[in-house]
């Protein structure tokens, strides 16, 4: 057993970079082990006041010389409190206004994307109807223009057949 500790030298690290070195190579001699990395301290929280304080008299006369230290230690951990629960109010206030002005920014973008929404669907609704009407119309000029050779023709007293598309759109001959 004297062997193994004759083989494992202290070393002392000179730098700070030495040191770093050191760990490094700790942790690379075997990298199959799991790294234990702690999670981040949660959030501090001061301890809350004390029911009884045994001296009151702070550094009024008749207190001792140890006195003033131990009042002057409960004082400070009393401001320290109340400005912690200052801040975690101011804080979560904050965070309620930032969750209603996002909360209103989500209704105001969805009120705009509803707005151009309807918009497109009424252009692509009056587009899917103009060539309906621009049909129609085109339908009953060209049934204007038929009557109107209809008429020239039987003037001149030729007859002629006809070709019509018919509602199945079978040629139909007149």
């Amino acid at each position: 057993m004297a062997s193994k500790n004759e083989d494992k030298a202290v070393v002392i690290a000179k730098t700070p970079s030495e040191l770093q070195r050191m760990r490094l190579d700790k942790l690379m001699k075997n990298p199959t082990k799991e790294v234990i990395i702690p999670d981040k301290s949660k959030d501090w929280n001061p301890r809350g006041p004390q029911e009884f304080i045994r001296n009151v008299w702070g550094s009024s006369a008749g207190a001792g010389s140890g006195d003033f230290h131990v009042y002057r230690g409960v004082r400070r951990r009393e401001y320290a409190r109340q400005k912690f629960i200052t801040e975690k109010a101011k804080k979560d206030k904050q965070d309620v206004e930032y969750e209603k002005r996002v909360e209103e920014n989500r209704k105001a973008a969805d009120e705009r994307t509803s707005k151009k929404r309807a918009k497109r669907m009424k252009k692509k609704k009056q587009k899917t109807k103009k060539p309906r009407k621009e049909e129609k119309k085109a339908e009953s000029e060209e049934s204007e223009d038929e009557s109107d050779e209809e008429q020239d023709e039987d003037k001149n007293g030729q007859a002629e057949v006809r070709v019509e598309k018919g509602d199945n759109d079978e040629d139909v001959k007149r």
